[in-house]
């Protein structure tokens, strides 16, 4: 038996229609993605002949690319005895196995020869490897379902989008990581939704919408943000993993695209150039039992099962921040005034709030707006997150209080000021440890204040150009 058989994963009508799918397109590759800690996508690419074997019994993937920080250096002693988070079947390097789940089998419209699947991460024993992020979310979905509930979400992604001017590949821009791009504006930006900047950039948005939507993701609108070279793509509601699927393949292939035409996009928070807005991440979530929306309230906006989730989600925003927001470069988002909250507090149909409520009552369109999240998150750990705190929130019937009308002035806990900041609040959070495991929070802690600490070690542009000639 294959290992797929064995384990029960997928059946073999599912493996089948892949196989007729990449006959009937002639396609010459598949690509074997995986999704990993930070929620970039790695993987192999293996010859259309060898697919069959692929989609029965995985292909190897040396684990120590679950042990990297963002600069793709590996964090932990692979080679010490328990050093690989003191799972033996990591040590040495050793391989795991990315088994192809055929639901997310698409081909790519931009690299017509190519078939492209979404993989999971298995150890040769069977067992679902404990760092896999799409694991950890499938496990809070499943938990959402034993109460009756289905986990329904909607993206809206802000990200920047530049001329490259020079993708510095000469030998001495290699390196960890290697020389960002010289880009160029396509925009000058704060003319928000005008029809004059849309058009300026309607040649790079049409080539990524004819993209995205033969992928099959459910775009709704493009819109021209506020900053310069600044876009928003706005999603429909999808349930369980799809949204988070869907967003990391949209955001590798926005990336793809612009590269293979002279653009740079980058889903950065805040790039370091000159008059450059943030961008964010909001999330749309509702949770649907037998059929109905159980957001929707009776003669008022929310219902008490929505209320209680959006307690849970305001009272562990300091923890669930490490997760929607985990780079150091995030937290320069969370300033008051500027579209973004800057505390654990929620409104309705208000844009400084953290959790923005939105519908009326009866409506079926009901839902809650988390306004917290970086468009660089981890889709699995956000969405993952966001469930496990929001049925915490309705096993303990938190209240989240009053509305706030004036959300940069009512008293409420502020949101982490750093990664290292929401990192410890992460660890010390009972609900998190119980939701992904102490082996799951302490080795995404250590990967963190690996990150945090060779920012730390680094002087500076504004320590030089503050104390160089003072002192």
């Amino acid at each position: 038996m294959s290992f797929v058989e064995r384990h029960g994963l997928h059946s073999a009508a599912e493996r089948a229609d892949v196989l007729k799918q990449i006959e009937a397109a002639g396609l010459g590759v598949l690509r074997l993605a995986f999704s990993d800690q930070h929620g970039i996508l790695r993987g192999k690419t293996i010859m259309a002949a060898d697919a069959a074997a692929a989609l029965a019994n995985g292909v190897a993937m040396t684990t120590t690319l679950l042990l990297k920080d963002t600069s793709h250096r590996t964090v932990f002693p692979v080679w010490s005895a328990g050093g690989a988070m003191g799972e033996k079947a990591m040590e040495g390097a050793a391989d795991a196995l990315l088994i192809p789940d055929p639901a997310t089998f698409r081909i790519l419209p931009w690299a017509p020869h190519s078939g492209w699947i979404l993989c999971d991460a298995y150890f040769p024993d069977g067992r679902p490897v404990p760092l896999d992020t799409r694991h950890l979310l499938r496990q809070q979905v499943s938990k959402a379902a034993e109460l009756g509930f289905d986990f329904v979400t909607g993206l809206e992604v802000e990200f920047h989008l530049f001329r490259l001017t020079d993708p510095k590949l000469a030998p001495s821009d290699a390196g960890q990581p290697g020389t960002p791009p010289e880009v160029a504006l396509l925009t000058q930006g704060y003319n928000y939704l005008t029809e004059l900047r849309y058009d300026q950039i309607d040649i790079v948005l049409e080539l990524l919408r004819r993209e995205v939507q033969a992928l099959g993701l459910p775009l709704r609108s493009m819109e021209v943000e506020y900053g310069p070279s600044q876009v928003e793509f706005t999603f429909g509601p999808q349930s369980g993993l799809a949204s988070a699927d869907a967003m990391v393949l949209f955001r590798s292939a926005v990336k793809q695209v612009a590269r293979r035409h002279g653009y740079h996009a980058t889903f950065m928070c805040r790039p370091r150039i000159p008059n450059v807005m943030s961008s964010g991440w909001h999330l749309h979530q509702s949770l649907v039992k037998d059929g109905r929306n159980a957001f929707i309230g009776d003669g008022t906006l929310l219902s008490q099962t929505a209320r209680h989730y959006l307690g849970g989600l305001l009272h562990h925003a300091g923890a669930a921040a490490a997760f929607s927001t985990p780079t150091i470069n995030g937290y320069r988002r969370y300033r008051s005034h500027s579209l973004a909250p800057d505390r654990a507090i929620w409104g309705i149909d208000n844009r400084g709030v953290m959790v923005r409520a939105l519908g009326a009552p009866g409506d079926a369109a009901t839902r809650l707006e988390n306004r917290v999240g970086e468009p660089a998150a981890n889709p699995y750990l956000y969405l993952a997150s966001q469930l496990a705190y929001g049925l915490e929130g309705i096993a303990a019937q938190r209240d989240p209080g009053p509305p706030a009308d004036t959300p940069y002035e009512t008293e409420a806990p502020l949101l982490p000021r750093s990664l290292a900041e929401a990192v410890t609040a992460l660890e010390e959070s009972t609900t998190a440890r119980a939701a992904f495991g102490d082996t799951f929070v302490n080795y995404f802690a250590r990967l963190k204040r690996a990150e945090i600490a060779r920012f730390e070690g680094e002087v500076s542009e504004w320590e030089h150009r503050e104390y160089f000639e003072l002192f």
